[in-house]
């Protein structure tokens, strides 16, 4: 992320600082952790899937290192999840879909429409008799 400072003698590049975070934020770290242990995985055994140090995972987890993104990315994939870019105005809708999709769900990788509920498609529908 980057944010322009004004300077005075109008030199636009020495304005530009980069903002680092000091740790992934604290939800998805957890839901990260939540992943892996759902799929019986230690730390280790993760780290070896991707090839990087147990103790890196550790500080991923942790907040103690922020992971670079391609690295992020790989990890997520391994936990069967992805990175996905929304407008900020659809963050809240975003966040209902994934929580009414995960409730009461036995098969966390099931995949199941989002406009039509379960026996709502016209083709799972019986013919209705006409009077």
């Amino acid at each position: 992320m980057y944010y322009m400072v004004s300077t005075m003698n109008g030199d636009a590049k020495k304005g530009i600082r980069i903002l680092r975070q000091k740790g992934l934020p604290a939800d998805l770290r957890r839901a990260l952790k939540v992943a892996r242990e759902k799929r019986g995985w230690s730390q280790r055994d993760l780290a070896s899937r991707l090839g990087i140090a147990q103790r890196h995972i550790s500080g991923i987890e942790s907040g103690k290192i922020v992971p670079r993104y391609d690295t992020l990315l790989e990890l997520v994939r391994m936990l069967d999840r992805d990175i996905l870019m929304v407008p900020r105005a659809l963050v809240p809708v975003v966040q209902s879909l994934v929580r009414d999709h995960l409730k009461g769900q036995s098969g966390e990788g099931e995949e199941r429409s989002l406009y039509a509920g379960s026996g709502d498609d016209e083709e799972t529908q019986e013919p209705r008799d006409e009077v």
